[in-house]
């Protein structure tokens, strides 16, 4: 059963999706520290392509479009990208709605508060060259036509406003007579009538289709993480309205989550919250040792009362007054927890005592840095401290509370989830109606903190995923504390599977790859070195033209309207011929001859020319009168006007001005599209010993890479690691490298072939990272005795197109001209082309070439 996002990719394609423009007013005008990430990006182009493209399937006018979107993939990023784009389509009037006026306050702040750490946009929004706000209003009868309105409530307030009309609320008459975007969050309540087969007359659900059809271009744009594709009547609703499915189990395995841990044990729950704190004392001393600022907080959960827990409260607090060193040491002493037995073997190295962790947790989890949410009114009053958590002055660690945070909680720095009690609700087999809420709220706790090691690292995505054994792998995990019972531990792994954020253990194996023992005594593996570059934050210091960044030295066209007209006879065909005058002929126009105040008066238009943003990357313009003057900026531009010779005798300032207006914006288009953020560095030596390590790596039991290839290279010497837990793409490489090993032999000595798991990346000139599969060593046995260091991806058809900006990144590289020589010409970098399974003939000569055999 096709949905409508299947529908676009069935119509345009995956490519043609990928490959459709965002507007640069969409990108620009949302807070640049958000990064925009390429699931983001395609949110928009779905939505660009459905507005603009006529195709089988589109949804009819009024349009009701649905995004499936995961917990913390940035919902409301995307509707604040929407709304920019409606806006420059000419909608002025927004609605937001939602079920819970905290989620009210916190969307205000992220719409309206620019002083908010979370607020979604510039600080200047500008469209079309110029400056727009973004205003509150409670009534669209005197909305602002130049600037963006926007209502906020609860479903439960419209429903009342819009059914019992009084003086300043909302009426069906303002969705009629004014064309509306109603933006629904958490959108999965407003289909209850549906889903339990009921009349829509009269329901929440049944007031939002009747606002959306009062104006045929009214605009419904539905937000939910959760859509129940289980149930019938959803799926029909739905089926022409989901434009984009982004659910938990991709923004997983695209490794925007942190990873779930369950940590159970028979512990008594004293000693589970005890562990706990260690843990998250571990966490932060461990941050601070990397130059991390983390705060990690724990969440306190009481199963049905509030009742309930305040008492776990008033304990906690009871037990951090009397917490000492005797305390810390039953934990060490007792504890079988694998990562807890990595956390004092770390305090133990950084000379960390159990009474010094005593006094920094007692410390930490002080009163007045507990809070508590268990309903309404302390979520409320406690919502600033709530949904700030991880800034640096919001001193709050731990979170008491029943079930007031599942839905419109937003935390990056929740780290462990204690259960604090014992019982389940599953029977016959079927998860319970607690334990689903339970794996709700872990979904949403599961939200990535951001950090980054070295500069232009993804700070966003984790980083240790094939690194078990790294110690920094702990701050890309949630850990959720639970008793020991495997009947309750079986029911909420089965909710956590099918909500997509947890792996399966059963269905994961851990293996070692260590490096050969006669590897590890090679003088290579002891002093030779590897060859690498790292991401760095783009220098625009050398450019010093337009050139420099690929502004083509063009004319900009325009034409002008000559009120030239004539009439001709229905019955004859008799018309005046077209004099001299009356032809429309070019002519070009030096910037240099139009008057300076009028190019000034221009740039003025524009925030993108304000000089304190030029030179960040036109760093050596000295002003704005050498950007207007200066040969290699705008004085040797022109302008071409297209009008009659009558028309081209009376050209006015504001026909000057119109030009040159247009003239910046095309210039601003090419400048951004050639702009980077980042870029390679030069080229780095680092010891072989010291980057390529014995390690454990995680792979799926029935995957094609839980078989190492152990028969074919346990006994290779020129394979450096005990086993290849490789594609078939790569296991196919090695099969073929074998074979080819006796003709390299010949001319090379010291040949290694090593896997690279993740240990080094290079990066290319748009400062885009790649890491490759294998890197090949080998060295001349005679002439120069050239160390040759090759870059190889073996790469499946299905992925050779997706990721052919790898395979000319490796081309450039394999280029005699681009070649890097290291050490006064005795190492040598280089490159081949994707290898195939069905291309080694082609491969095999592209490495004969570089190589030079």
């Amino acid at each position: 059963m096709a949905f409508l996002y299947d529908k676009l990719v069935k119509e345009f394609g995956e490519r043609t999706i990928k490959q459709t423009p965002v507007p640069n007013f969409i990108l620009d005008n949302l807070k640049s520290g958000y990064g925009q990430r390429l699931y983001q990006i395609e949110s928009f182009q779905r939505y660009i392509l459905c507005h603009t493209e006529d195709f089988t399937g589109k949804p009819k006018k009024p349009f009701h479009l649905l995004y499936n979107m995961a917990t913390g993939s940035g919902k409301t990023l995307v509707m604040a990208g929407l709304m920019l784009y409606l806006y420059e389509k000419g909608y002025r009037n927004f609605l937001f709605f939602v079920n819970s006026n905290n989620i009210i306050k916190k969307t205000k702040d992220n719409f309206l508060n620019a002083q908010t750490s979370k607020y979604l946009f510039s600080d200047k929004i500008v469209i079309d060259g110029k400056e727009v706000y973004i205003k509150e209003t409670d009534t669209f009868e005197s909305a602002d036509d130049k600037n963006i309105n926007i209502k906020f409530t609860t479903i439960q307030q419209l429903h009342i406003d819009l059914n019992n009309t009084k003086e300043n609320s909302v009426t069906y008459e303002d969705f009629a007579t004014q064309k509306m975007i109603l933006i629904a969050d958490e959108a999965h309540h407003l289909s209850s009538a549906t889903k339990n087969k009921g009349d829509l007359f009269g329901s929440w659900e049944g007031t939002v289709l009747e606002i959306l059809n009062q104006n045929f271009d009214n605009i419904l744009l539905e937000f939910t993480a959760t859509l129940d594709y289980k149930s019938a009547e959803i799926v029909k609703k739905y089926q022409d309205k989901v434009i984009f499915k982004y659910d938990l189990a991709q923004f997983r395995i695209d490794k925007y989550s942190k990873e779930i841990n369950l940590i159970r044990s028979d512990f008594e729950q004293e000693e589970r919250i005890i562990q706990a704190l260690i843990l998250n004392q571990y966490r932060q001393e461990l941050a601070t040792a990397n130059n991390i600022n983390l705060k990690p907080v724990i969440l306190f959960k009481a199963q049905k009362t509030i009742k309930e827990s305040e008492q776990n409260k008033i304990n906690f607090h009871d037990l951090i007054d009397g917490m000492n060193s005797q305390t810390i040491d039953k934990i060490r002493n007792l504890s079988s927890v694998s990562v807890v037995k990595k956390a004092f073997v770390f305090f133990d190295k950084a000379n960390i005592s159990s009474s010094e962790i005593a006094t920094r947790i007692k410390s930490n989890f002080k009163f007045e840095n507990c809070i508590s949410a268990n309903n309404d009114a302390e979520a409320e009053k406690n919502q600033l401290l709530l949904n700030t958590l991880e800034d640096e002055n919001n001193p709050i660690r731990a979170v008491f509370a029943v079930q007031k945070l599942n839905e419109g909680w937003d935390v990056l720095n929740l780290f462990d989830i204690v259960r604090l009690y014992e019982t389940r609700d599953g029977k016959d087999g079927k998860v319970g109606a607690t334990t689903l809420a339970e794996a709700q709220l872990i979904g949403r706790g599961a939200r990535y903190f951001p950090f980054a090691l070295e500069e232009g690292q993804d700070k966003f995505t984790r980083k240790y995923d094939d690194d078990v054994s790294n110690d920094l792998k702990i701050l890309e995990e949630l850990y959720y504390h639970t008793k020991e019972d495997s009947r309750y531990i079986s029911e909420l792994k089965k909710a956590l599977v099918e909500s997509g954020i947890y792996e399966d253990e059963d269905k994961l194996v851990t293996k070692q790859l260590t490096l050969k023992y006669d590897f590890k005594q090679t003088d290579f593996y002891k002093t030779g070195k590897v060859i690498y570059n790292k991401k760095i934050a783009k220098s625009y210091s050398n450019v010093k033209s337009f050139t420099d960044l690929g502004v083509a030295r063009r004319n900009f066209v325009i034409s002008l309207s000559s009120g030239i007209g004539r009439m001709s006879s229905v019955f004859f065909e008799m018309e005046n011929p077209i004099s001299n005058d009356e032809l429309i002929i070019p002519k070009d126009f030096p910037l240099k001859q139009i008057p300076k105040h009028i190019i000034r008066f221009a740039l003025a238009q524009n925030p993108y020319f304000y000089f304190d943003n030029l030179i960040r990357f036109f760093p050596n313009v000295s002003s704005l009168t050498n950007f207007i003057d200066n040969d290699d900026y705008l004085g040797s531009l022109k302008i071409t006007i297209n009008a009659s010779k009558t028309r081209l005798e009376i050209i006015s300032n504001s026909d000057y001005l119109a030009a040159i207006q247009g003239l910046l914006q095309t210039i601003e288009k090419e400048i951004k599209s050639n702009l980077t953020e980042f870029e390679g560095s030069d080229y780095i030596k680092e010891y072989v010993h010291k980057v390529f390590k014995d390690k454990e790596i995680r792979v799926y039991k029935e995957n094609e890479r839980a078989n190492g290839q152990e028969t074919l290279v346990a006994n290779e010497p020129w394979y450096v690691y005990n086993a290849n837990y490789g594609t078939s793409e790569e296991k196919a490489f090695v099969v073929m490298f074998k074979r080819r090993f006796e003709s390299l032999n010949q001319k090379f000595k010291n040949i290694y072939l090593i896997r690279n798991e993740r240990e080094i990346k290079i990066i290319d000139k748009q400062g885009r990272a790649f890491e490759p599969d294998f890197i090949l060593f080998c060295k001349q046995k005679k002439g120069k005795e050239l160390t040759y260091q090759v870059f190889i991806e073996p790469k499946g058809e299905h992925l050779m197109i997706y990721d052919d900006w790898k395979n000319e990144f490796l081309k450039s590289i394999g280029n005699e001209e681009n070649t890097i020589k290291i050490d006064t010409d005795n190492y040598v970098i280089t490159a081949v082309p994707f290898y195939n399974s069905n291309n080694e003939n082609e491969f095999s000569k592209s490495l004969d070439l570089v190589l030079d055999i």
